[in-house]
């Protein structure tokens, strides 16, 4: 480790040199399939073609201007995330857990406005938002939390995907104004709530007159097969928060809200120095455009149902496996043991992936993976498994 870094993370002991598509090499010259696109971020791959010429002409213009003045690819980036999500207005962030406390502020000037003293969100267990001191308080992870108390306030948890637990609040709480989730948990291990879940909490929602958030910075951007995981089924947030592949690397978040959400600020209420700038919105922009001509939405959920049932077929008897689980290239397989060395042995394999809570692989690929990278993932993740002591 580098005597210099804050020893904040644990890298694997390689550096990536350069990438092309679903493709890593290392600084030793070792070729890598790439099956957590760097945490979702690089969907449409590395160095992909269009993305970097965009990057180029507009670093060649201008990169930064702040929000003094009109930002014209913002305002471009804005009206492609209304028409997608059929929202309002759209806040530009630098990153998921920006928008995630944009989201937050919104829910505290909502709940003052109603004349709560103490506005309360209901938040999930297991949950992650990110790594700021509010978005921590609203995770559902001890880990991530311990050591920085005391946490921000006002925030009430239950468990996941039960919306009982949820109705139960409302019988005791009256100073509640939003409920924040995930509608697919990604560090939890790619838990997928049964169908009608989140219809169950938007109905919820409107009979108690709470704002619906939805946290899609992980499962959002075609990730699932949909433009958002949450359009799945027939319901519609009253706030989303997306980042991660909008600009395929170039740091980036977006909050998006309609209604009442979508007009709680007024100048100087809230604001970013870099968000929104012109190299990340337009390159955001590009990003979008290539993921509507692509049709990538129907390519991941062709690809991700040919990686499940693969996925079933070899590894649904096998002992140490207790589910598989997902949706388009958004998978999770749980094991019944800790399996954090199989990072290790991937790498020698030539293939890159993730463990979340020490015992389930998280594959995130590059949505654009052809169907041969696509069998190398699952023959490559299979024989790992079936080789394990």
């Amino acid at each position: 480790m580098n005597q210099h870094l804050m020893n904040t993370y644990a890298p694997l002991p390689l550096a990536f040199e350069r990438g092309k598509g679903a493709w890593l090499w290392d600084t030793k010259g070792k070729r890598y399939l790439d099956a957590i696109s760097g945490l979702g971020v690089c969907a449409l791959g590395h160095a992909h073609p269009e993305v970097t010429r965009v990057i180029a002409e507009q670093a060649g213009k201008l990169i930064h201007t702040a929000n003094l003045a009109r930002i014209p690819w913002q305002e471009k980036l804005a009206d492609a995330l209304a028409e997608i999500t059929g929202m309002d207005r759209v806040f530009v962030a630098n990153s998921g857990t920006e928008a995630i406390e944009c989201a937050l502020k919104i829910t505290r000037i909502i709940g003052h406005q109603r004349g709560f003293s103490s506005p309360g969100v209901i938040v999930m267990e297991n949950s992650f938002h990110g790594r700021s001191l509010a978005a921590l308080s609203a995770t559902g992870n001890r880990k991530v939390q311990a050591g920085f108390e005391p946490l921000v306030g006002g925030f009430l948890r239950v468990p996941f995907a039960n919306s009982d637990a949820v109705a139960k609040i409302a019988e005791t709480s009256n100073e509640v104004v939003a409920v924040l989730v995930e509608p697919i948990q990604g560090e939890a291990g790619i838990q997928v709530p049964e169908n009608g879940y989140l219809e169950a909490l938007r109905a919820l929602c409107d009979e108690q007159g709470w704002l619906l958030i939805f946290d899609e910075i992980q499962s959002g951007l075609c990730r699932t097969g949909r433009w958002y995981a949450h359009q799945h089924e027939p319901v519609q947030p009253d706030i989303l928060t997306t980042a991660k592949a909008l600009a395929n690397g170039v740091p980036i978040g977006a909050c998006v809200a309609r209604g009442a959400a979508a007009d709680a600020f007024s100048p100087g209420r809230h604001g970013s120095t870099f968000g929104g700038n012109p190299l990340a919105s337009r390159t955001a922009c590009t990003v979008l455009d290539i993921m509507t001509s692509q049709n990538l939405n129907a390519h991941v959920a062709e690809t991700g149902d040919i990686m499940f049932a693969a996925f079933r077929s070899r590894l649904q008897d096998h002992p140490y496996v207790e589910d598989i689980r997902g949706r388009g290239l958004m998978i999770g397989i749980e094991m019944n043991q800790d399996v954090n060395p199989l990072k290790h042995a991937a790498l020698e394999q030539g293939l890159l992936l993730n463990i979340t809570r020490n015992n389930i692989i998280r594959l995130l690929p590059p949505l654009i993976i052809d169907e041969a990278q696509a069998e190398q993932i699952v023959d490559t993740v299979c024989k790992l498994i079936e080789e394990l002591d």
